[in-house]
C-alpha cells in the first residue's frame, strides 16, 4: 500500500473552467432551462463560491433540483454532449502530466471537489484517477435523480470530512501517509490544504496564493489561459 497520497481538486485547478458553472451555462446555451432565472442563480451562486460565501446545501439545493428536471437518459445525453463541447476542448496536456506523474509513481490518488458526483464522474475518468470524492446525488430505483443529496456536501470543511471518511474506508488516515499532497486554486480548500504535508497552491486564486505565500506554500501555474 502507497505511502505516498496525492488529491486534487478539480475546477480551475486541473480545468481551466468551473465545470459546475460551465454545466449551468451549457443548459442555458442549448435551451434547456430558463436563460435569464438559471443564468442569474447560477452566477450568484459561483461568486459566493469564489468569495468564500457560499452555503454549500443551499446551492446543491439548487444544482440538483435542476438535475432532477429530466429523465436520467435524456440527462446523460445532455451530459455526453457538454463532455463534448465543454470538457474535451478544455483538458490540458500539463494538467494530464502531473496526475499521471502520480499514478506513475505509484501514489494513492483522487480527485476531490465540491461539484456533485453526477457532473463530475466522467471528467475524472478522462483522467484516469481512480478515486472520486463528490456531492452524492440521491437516485431512485430507475436511476433518476431526485434532487437530494446523500449525506454531506463536500465544500470547505465538508471536503475534510469527505476525505478523512474516504480514508477510513481504506484503512487510513492523512496521518499514516508520508507524504500527503493537495492542489487547489481556491481559499475554500485552505481547511484540507493545511491538514497535508506538502499543500501546493495551483492556478491560485488571489486569496490562496496570499494565504500560500505567506505560509511559504509552493505555488503551481499550470496554465497559460
Amino acid at each position: 500500500m502507497s505511502n505516498r497520497l496525492a488529491l486534487f481538486d478539480l475546477d480551475h485547478t486541473l480545468l481551466p473552467v468551473d465545470s459546475d458553472h460551465e454545466w449551468g451555462e451549457f443548459l442555458v446555451r442549448i435551451g434547456a432551462v430558463d436563460p435569464v432565472e438559471h443564468r442569474r442563480r447560477n452566477d450568484a451562486f459561483f461568486e459566493q463560491y469564489k468569495a468564500g460565501t457560499l452555503d454549500p446545501l443551499e446551492y446543491l439545493g439548487f444544482a440538483l433540483g435542476t438535475l432532477a428536471r429530466w429523465p436520467r437518459a435524456e440527462l446523460d445525453a445532455m451530459h455526453a454532449r457538454y463532455m463534448d463541447e465543454v470538457i474535451r476542448p478544455n483538458l490540458r496536456p500539463s494538467a494530464l502530466e502531473l496526475v499521471k506523474s502520480h499514478l506513475d509513481a505509484g501514489d494513492l490518488v483522487g480527485v476531490v471537489t465540491a461539484t456533485n458526483r453526477y457532473v463530475t464522474a466522467p471528467i475524472v475518468q478522462l483522467f484516469g484517477v481512480p478515486h472520486h470524492i463528490a456531492a452524492v446525488p440521491e437516485e431512485d430505483a430507475h436511476g433518476n435523480l431526485t434532487g437530494r443529496l446523500l449525506g454531506d456536501h463536500t465544500n470547505g470543511p465538508g471536503k475534510v470530512r469527505a476525505v478523512q471518511a474516504w480514508l477510513a474506508g481504506l484503512g487510513r488516515t492523512l496521518d499514516s501517509f508520508e507524504r500527503s499532497t493537495m492542489y487547489s486554486d481556491s481559499q475554500n480548500d485552505i481547511p484540507l490544504m493545511s491538514l497535508v504535508t506538502h499543500p501546493v497552491a495551483t492556478n491560485p486564486n488571489a486569496a490562496l496564493a496570499a494565504h500560500a505565500t505567506q505560509h511559504g506554500w509552493p505555488i503551481l501555474h499550470l496554465f497559460n489561459d
